[in-house]
């Protein structure tokens, strides 16, 4: 004898208790109906399919059939086969942006999670968050603007080492950046006047304590004991004229959202150059400019209060005479000037005992006088100094039959000199 087995749900089972007391008239199929908070319509077709299938007509008739939905195989295989050639450590997020505009094949996130954590691949896991104190965002955009530079290999080996001189506005998270060859002075000027002509000034500016935003102790200590100096960095400096205010953070959490943004960033920018294949630093900000488009497009946040308090920016020949790098050095009596171990003669006369030197990012360089640039030029043949020889630092050796014959004899004592007073 053939015994069919049935798998119920509690829920089917309930079901087919009630309905079993209807066909024994112990209920109404209206009370059953209140009871399973199902309409009387659906309480009397389930009554009929178990009067004529028995128990398992209370079960649902789609149990066990594909969905007419499925994803076919055929492009489930095309996916995996995409993924695992040229997106195989995309998050599941990226991945399925990228397999829609370039495969052209839209499916779910969550079912290409599944798919690829089936095949094994690391990039299914979903990434463990720590615990963050929450800080509130500036009320306006323009109000504090995050800074920082982001060392990577953003060419993953197809090109020379970049920095990403970043920016993200605090209360809108607009982004701005460029790359750069290092992370320096000349870098964070050049960066920072293409964003004051592109959005306006901002009001402040979050940094970390990097030399290139932060003085060092030593010149800090020489301007307060000594005046030497402004006691700032070249940048912090530039930015005091501008009036832009400087505030350090002390760790890379109290600036977490420009290094939340360098974190994705360094997973999405990473690949949208490698597949636009950037080999070289102009290539890649050509890249990083489209991209930045889209990433604005889509993650820019609606700022509480609509005020914006970035400043007009001034022209950029203004803005090359203050985010540039400022020494004064004295003016020698033949009217030269000593500039990084090298000597420069003033072409013109001026009355001035200092003169400014300012290497502009451009890599041009003037010299001023009392605010007038002064014509000057570069002298390349410089007498070379010879170098004095104490006595007691030659050392000649004589051979043993010329050195001179010293007998020891006794050793008097030096006679003490006395002061008589009388």
């Amino acid at each position: 004898m053939n015994e069919e087995i049935l798998v119920m749900r509690q829920s089917e089972l309930k079901r087919l208790e009630l309905i079993k007391k209807v066909i024994a008239k112990q209920l109404t199929q209206i009370e059953v109906s209140k009871f399973l908070s199902l309409s009387l319509r659906q309480v009397k077709r389930i009554f009929k399919r178990v009067k004529v299938q028995g128990d398992k007509g209370v079960i649902h008739q789609l149990r066990g059939k594909s969905n007419c939905r499925r994803i076919s195989d055929s492009v489930k295989a095309k996916v995996l086969r995409a993924y695992g050639s040229r997106y195989k450590d995309f998050g599941p997020s990226l991945a399925v942006e990228k397999l829609a505009k370039h495969e052209g094949i839209a499916i779910g996130r969550e079912t290409l999670r599944k798919w690829i954590r089936q095949e094994g691949y690391e990039a299914a896991r979903r990434r463990i968050r720590k615990h963050r104190t929450r800080r509130e965002r500036r009320e306006y955009s323009g109000q504090m603007v995050q800074m920082d530079g982001s060392h990577h290999d953003w060419l993953e080996g197809r090109g020379p080492r970049l920095v990403l001189m970043g920016y993200i506005d605090d209360a809108t998270s607009r982004v701005y950046g460029r790359f750069y060859e290092y992370e320096g002075t000349i870098p964070a000027m050049d960066s920072f006047k293409r964003y004051c002509l592109k959005y306006g000034i901002p009001q402040s500016v979050y940094l970390d304590c990097h030399s290139t935003y932060k003085a060092s102790a030593r010149d800090t200590w020489y301007h307060n004991i000594y005046g030497y100096g402004t006691g700032l960095s070249e940048f912090e400096r530039a930015l005091k004229e501008l009036k832009v205010e400087v505030i350090h953070a002390y760790s890379p959490q109290a600036k977490g959202r420009v290094e939340r943004l360098f974190r994705t960033l360094q997973d999405r920018l990473v690949k949208e150059l490698r597949l636009s294949q950037a080999r070289n630093i102009e290539q890649a900000n050509e890249v990083l400019g489209q991209y930045l488009i889209e990433h604005n497009r889509r993650y820019l946040n609606e700022p509480v209060r609509y005020a914006n308090l970035h400043r007009r920016s001034p022209s950029a020949h203004e803005l090359d005479n203050m985010l540039c790098k400022k020494q004064e050095h004295p003016l020698r009596k033949d009217f030269t000037v000593v500039h990084d171990k090298k000597l420069y003669q003033i072409m013109e006369f001026t009355s001035v005992n200092r003169i400014e030197v300012r290497e502009h990012v451009d890599g041009s360089m003037k010299m001023m006088g009392r605010g007038r640039s002064l014509r000057f030029k570069a002298i390349a043949d410089r007498p070379i100094k010879k170098k004095r020889v104490r006595l007691g630092q030659l050392k000649v050796r004589l051979p043993m039959d010329l050195r001179p014959k010293v007998s020891f004899g006794t050793i008097r004592p030096r006679p003490r000199s006395f002061l008589t007073i009388g």
